[in-house]
């Protein structure tokens, strides 16, 4: 979000331009890609764990948040902000005053769908903690249990049950996304009922 906000508000042109190409790029990357490129860099030489498999999903949703907050930000119309300007309002307070609650629907949403994007998100969660112990554990220094691997565990045996449990397991995955977006919303409707006061 950040990004967004320094590439629509503050960036110079040629510094804006190359930002913009990095981020595209990073979105049209295969999440096989990302997990071989947080193998290689914290993995290799040492233990799966927690810790990478969250690096790695955290850089599938980076481009996805940055891109939908950039696209929200535009939305906003210039001429609030010139109307702010010319109160002599400063730059930084238009944007944490102005720009920012009117484009917190849209901030929302495009994280609501970066979530559900690395919820089932399998290939980097692979190379980065997939091996671990039959059991529930909350070290995030070790390699962990998740539900992506889990359900491609179950899904390539011979077992009937392990289907089942796949399929159960996928239904859960699913209903996470669901619980995530009706909470997305419930925020913003808090949040626009606070801002019409």
């Amino acid at each position: 979000m950040l990004t967004a906000l320094f590439l629509s508000e503050f960036a110079p042109r040629r510094l804006s331009a190359a930002i913009q190409l990095t981020i595209d790029l990073m979105n049209g990357l295969p999440s096989v890609i990302i997990g071989i490129f947080v193998f290689g860099l914290l993995v290799y030489g040492h233990t799966q764990s927690g810790y990478a498999g969250g690096f790695a999903l955290s850089i599938v949703m980076l481009p996805l948040i940055a891109r939908s907050t950039q696209e929200v930000l535009r939305l906003v119309p210039s001429s609030q902000r010139e109307a702010a300007l010319a109160l002599g309002v400063s730059r930084w307070r238009i944007v944490v005053g102005i720009v920012l609650p009117s484009a917190l629907g849209g901030i929302l949403t495009g994280t609501v769908l970066a979530i559900a994007r690395a919820a089932g998100e399998t290939a980097p969660l692979l190379f980065t903690t997939s091996i671990f112990v039959n059991q529930i554990t909350s070290d995030v220094r070790h390699a962990m249990p998740n539900i992506p691997v889990q359900i491609f565990i179950w899904s390539e045996s011979a077992d009937p049950e392990d289907h089942k449990r796949a399929w159960a397991s996928a239904f859960v995955l699913i209903m996470f996304v669901l619980v995530t977006s009706l909470l997305a919303r419930l925020a913003l409707a808090r949040t626009r009922r606070k801002l019409s006061r």
